[in-house]
């Protein structure tokens, strides 16, 4: 299909909703994996790092497939990457179904991201081409796929709860109900018809694409990358070689195209990887961190949270071109911004039911970061097709990946340790585990085997402790949103300073 085809036609509907459940799978995975990681520390014996480290795997290898395939994705052709994608994930579910401990749990974890990171690679860019015009729109709605993943893994988990069912059967059943939609998605996809990409049928060049990115872009891009790699090795992040290698990347790009990247472009780049923990990070922690503030009557309450959570941002993802139009893409990431600091706060002051206000305030604020973000890319950077479009989410599931996630794992560990430590030094005593490293230094943590043979009275101290833990995760989240939402108005100041904001053609180039 050329691209004066696409405009001329309407848009290939069974195409879209291809790529829509395809998302689905990706998060209908994630979703179980979130809701899932409490039970596999227990049954596993994990630290919070060791959580903080399988919940990363889950992410930075998503962001290496997506820089890749987009660099390629024109050259192969979708359909290709779309049937590699199929196969990850179906490899990595009989992987993950067979793990027995942190290391196998780390490794198909992994491959699960390869497989989500091809997803995302391909899904971006054919909605971008086939709703040419209305981008913004089409890209939140697609994203309704993402949260609608999330609800439906997040509720099987509470239908099939261990304490009916026992922890080896639940956990393994609800890794296997991840082959459903994966096996859905790859029937739909089988049959469907790519699109060439706006910017190949525009005749934009290779060179043309990079330039959007530029030295600059390509640094952030290959600092992460090479951190990424440390981390997949287990060892220690040596930052000298890693912005060594990413520095003689960002010559070779900036000798090429002769360009540092566009600057706004740039700015993005900078902002997703704060959106990307306020949202996804967030959303991989959230049932543990919601879990010892539940009311006491309630033990799937976390679970519910999240099922609930993610249900107001499908519906309002779907009903995102009405709300679009009424802020425009900034403004509406400005608003939201402000909403998730606020709701983040909330969260962190909120127990028992208190929780269910806080968390739709939150629900409301994130709802539309992710999406937004990725429309208003491919509606400023056209010239930069599936590379500026992609690569605002590999940076994003980057930072999450290698600083983010672990970051939030092991700040719970070392506040918890310290809590303990100044209120209750007896009880730390009992409990501590072996020192354990992480890239932020080693971490503190707490014998899973030791705590189960605590007394009764010595159990209630200790989830009291990581109970106010879990809430102050919260508060220094919302540290991230305020950041963004502070670059985002400067960006509104921008584009009013200019007349108001305007997608970009890609034919006015």
């Amino acid at each position: 299909m050329s691209h004066t085809d696409s405009q001329d036609q309407q848009p290939d509907m069974k195409l879209f909703w291809a790529c829509f459940i395809a998302l689905v799978a990706t998060s209908f995975v994630f979703g179980v994996r979130a809701n899932t990681i409490g039970l596999l520390q227990d049954g596993f014996n994990l630290s919070e790092n060791e959580k903080g480290a399988i919940n990363g795997a889950g992410m930075w290898p998503f962001a290496l497939s997506i820089i890749f395939f987009s660099l390629v994705i024109d050259w192969i052709g979708y359909k290709t990457v779309a049937l590699f994608a199929i196969a990850c994930h179906l490899t990595s579910l009989v992987l993950t179904l067979q793990a027995s401990g942190f290391q196998s749990f780390y490794w198909s974890t992994l491959l699960v991201a390869v497989a989500n990171g091809t997803v995302e690679s391909f899904i971006n860019p054919v909605v971008a081409t086939i709703f040419h015009s209305n981008k913004s729109k089409w890209l939140n709605i697609l994203h309704a796929g993402w949260p609608a993943g999330l609800a439906l893994g997040a509720m099987f988990c509470a239908v099939f709860p261990e304490a009916t069912f026992g922890f080896d059967a639940v956990w393994k059943f609800r890794f296997a109900l991840c082959f459903v939609p994966v096996l859905l998605y790859a029937v739909l996809v089988l049959p469907c018809k790519f699109p060439i990409n706006e910017r190949v049928a525009a005749g934009v060049s290779y060179r043309e694409m990079l330039k959007e990115v530029g030295a600059v872009g390509f640094f952030m891009i290959s600092s992460l990358i090479a951190a990424a790699i440390y981390q997949m090795a287990g060892k220690e992040v040596n930052w000298t070689t890693a912005i060594s290698f990413s520095a003689i990347v960002a010559i070779l790009i900036g000798v090429y195209t002769r360009s540092f990247g566009n600057w706004l472009f740039l700015l993005v780049l900078v902002i997703i990887g704060p959106l990307a923990t306020t949202e996804l990070g967030t959303d991989g922690w959230m049932p543990e961190l919601l879990k010892l503030n539940s009311p006491a009557d309630s033990p799937n309450f976390a679970a519910w949270v999240f099922v609930y959570v993610s249900t107001i941002m499908t519906v309002l993802r779907f009903y995102a071109g009405p709300i679009v139009h009424r802020f425009s893409p900034v403004g509406l990431l400005v608003v939201s911004s402000a909403i998730a600091v606020i709701g983040l706060v909330l969260l962190s002051q909120s127990v028992g039911w208190a929780i269910v206000a806080a968390s739709t305030i939150y629900a409301f604020g994130k709802t539309f970061l992710w999406s937004t973000t990725l429309g208003f890319t491919s509606e400023q950077f056209p010239k930069g097709g599936a590379l500026t479009l992609n690569g605002v989410s590999a940076v994003g599931v980057l930072f999450l990946g290698v600083l983010g996630s672990p970051f939030i794992g092991y700040q719970q560990d070392q506040d918890v340790h310290h809590r303990l430590e100044k209120q209750h030094p007896a009880l730390v005593t009992k409990i501590s585990g072996s020192s354990k490293p992480s890239l932020f230094g080693d971490s503190p943590s707490l014998d899973q085997e030791r705590i189960r043979s605590l007394d009764e009275a010595s159990l209630t101290t200790l989830k009291a402790v990581q109970a106010e833990s879990k809430r102050q995760a919260f508060s220094t989240i919302a540290v991230l949103p305020g950041f963004m939402f502070l670059c985002y108005l400067g960006i509104w100041f921008y584009f009013r300073s200019k007349g108001g904001y305007q997608a970009i053609s890609i034919a006015n180039h």
